[in-house]
């Protein structure tokens, strides 16, 4: 966990969070995004590539039956 100035650990309770652009779930700061937490959309792999695949398709689903 980060450590404040005076050398404690910060409290889960107090990490930033960020909503999870597919999902819309709230997520925490990690330590492996320390260097990139502006870039972070996703709260995991799954979703990420999740949206990656459900944009790709972009076909829409009519009814051509005569």
């Amino acid at each position: 966990m980060a450590r404040n100035a005076s050398g404690k650990r910060t409290e889960k309770a107090n990490l930033p969070n960020k909503v999870c652009m597919t999902c819309n779930r709230p997520f925490a700061w990690r330590r492996k995004w320390r260097d990139c937490w502006d870039d972070v959309k996703y709260c995991s792999a799954r979703c990420r590539d999740h949206r990656a695949h459900k944009n790709k398709g972009g076909t829409s689903q009519t009814d051509t039956a005569p």
